[in-house]
């Protein structure tokens, strides 16, 4: 889609919104697989955007520029995930439940194991593999040299193919 300058008028950014919607909410429900987080994330990422068009700090607004955001907040998200989890894995003192594997071997089933990963690797996996971004972009939105982000891949990978695996057992 074509750039388009910072719409100057409440119609303009509501059009916007109606264009972008579908496609924002889309991505974000389809990477962290919770309709109500989807939901949650989709309004955090227009409230961002809103709040970055009021400050002067988007010269071009575009569903592409929007999808940058929806990717920005989807990270934060499972950082914010990650850090719970780790909280609630010292706190806790019995095990977690083992995943029941009964899917079959298609799309859904890579999409549920990549949601049983730790945040950090379904980030990693995410953003080089369903959002197609190079290593370097990869390593740049997580924060991280291009060394360790090769490294956190060849693990993601590592513990996806051993999930997958175990979920064969399953069927």
């Amino acid at each position: 889609m074509v750039s388009q300058p910072v719409p100057s008028d409440v119609g303009a950014l509501l059009d916007l919104y109606d264009r972008a919607l579908p496609e924002v909410y889309g991505y974000l429900r389809h990477r962290c697989g919770d309709r109500l987080e989807a939901e949650d994330l989709t309004g955090e990422t227009f409230v961002a955007a809103a709040r970055s068009i009021g400050a002067g700090r988007a010269e071009v607004v575009s569903i592409p520029w929007l999808m940058g955001v929806a990717r920005h907040k989807l990270l934060d998200h499972w950082r914010a995930k990650a850090r719970d989890e780790r909280t609630l894995a010292a706190l806790s003192t019995t095990p977690a439940p083992e995943d029941s594997f009964d899917e079959r071997l298609d799309a859904w089933r890579a999409l549920e194991v990549l949601r049983g990963l730790s945040p950090s690797h379904r980030a990693a996996l995410t953003l080089r593999y369903l959002d197609d971004l190079p290593v370097k972009e990869v390593a740049k939105h997580l924060g991280r040299s291009e060394g360790a982000t090769d490294q956190l891949l060849a693990r993601a990978r590592a513990a996806f193919r051993r999930a997958y695996g175990e979920s064969d057992h399953g069927d």
